[in-house]
């Protein structure tokens, strides 16, 4: 009971955003999923978050991709307006709670999927787990599962601290070992840092909200307790032409490592995703990592030659 009282208290400060949520609700049993789908034209984008942001963050881009499909931005379990949801937060839990989500609420696939930083595995994984959901892919500065990245004092792969635990199987009813850890709850007080200081002045608001809420921070430990799990079982599995003839974009930044040899490996790895696919391409992007704010021209100009490739039949032109 003390579970659900704590949830509720949460779903409530969630729900005191400055600004009313723009999307939609989804009820998945007990924890409620915050959608946006905006435009019109098939098929739709779903793009999932890299850690750290938000529905909202996308906001450049989905403005950009609405002109000419549909695109939906939504905050995963314990993020923005979403409700804590079942723990742990796995890939294969935050992929049923996306397709559960979209299917009540009446988004139907197949879709373009973007993955944005650690989003990438988790489009990855529903890929392999919804694949008749999946249209096309786009790539957006993930890590792939042998590249190194600095943590600390030094440089490691993710898949280095995974311990071979067994996956848990998702699900949406939420039970008592759902136990929340929680720091003080804090307001952010400081200036926008860059580059979300790119963001619409209403955004950089609800940012500072968001990143503000007692609820991120377990959610998002959790997340990467978990994604060392994944990456080691991507190592161990064959992944060149995991999507067969889907349409994969990869865009990768242009402004590396300092370290020479960390940068070199980090290009070979992201060369090496077009393997994915047979029908793939890679596209350098001037810029840092978080090309949705740096470079929303650039992610808009991707998802529409996916989705051109899709409605011409997978051709390339």
């Amino acid at each position: 009971m003390r579970i659900l009282v704590l949830l509720a208290a949460l779903a409530q400060a969630a729900a005191q955003s400055p600004f009313p949520p723009p999307g939609r609700f989804a009820d998945l049993g007990g924890h409620r999923l915050h959608v946006w789908c905006t435009g019109k034209g098939g098929p739709a984008v779903i793009v999932e978050n890299g850690l750290g942001d938000f529905s909202f963050d996308w906001i450049l881009v989905q403005q950009r991709v609405a002109r000419f499909a549909r695109i939906c931005t939504y905050d995963r379990a314990g993020y923005a307006w979403s409700d804590p949801g079942p723990k742990p937060r796995t890939f294969d839990q935050l992929n049923l709670e996306l397709h559960d989500a979209l299917r009540q609420l009446g988004e139907s696939g197949p879709f373009v999927l973007v993955g944005h930083s650690f989003g990438g595995g988790v489009v990855r994984n529903y890929a392999s787990v919804y694949p008749d959901e999946v249209a096309g892919m786009v790539l957006a500065e993930i890590v792939p599962e042998d590249q190194r990245i600095p943590m600390g004092p030094k440089a490691a792969r993710i898949r280095d601290f995974a311990t071979g635990r067994a996956l848990p199987k998702p699900r949406e009813t939420l039970l008592p070992s759902d136990r929340i850890s929680l720091p003080p709850a804090g307001a952010h007080t400081a200036p926008i840092e860059p580059p979300y200081d790119r963001l619409p002045a209403r955004e950089q608001k609800l940012h500072l909200w968001a990143a503000s809420l007692p609820a991120l921070d377990d959610a998002e430990n959790s997340q990467k307790d978990w994604s060392s799990e994944y990456m080691a079982r991507l190592y161990a599995t064959p992944q060149e032409g995991i999507l067969g003839a889907k349409p994969l974009l990869v865009l990768t930044r242009t402004r590396g490592y300092d370290d020479p040899e960390l940068e070199a490996e980090r290009r070979s790895q992201q060369a090496q995703l077009v393997r994915l696919s047979r029908q793939s391409e890679q596209i350098l992007v001037p810029g840092g990592h978080n090309l949705h704010l740096e470079s929303p021209d650039a992610l808009a100009d991707a998802i529409r030659k996916v989705i051109q490739r899709i409605r011409a039949g997978f051709s390339i032109p």
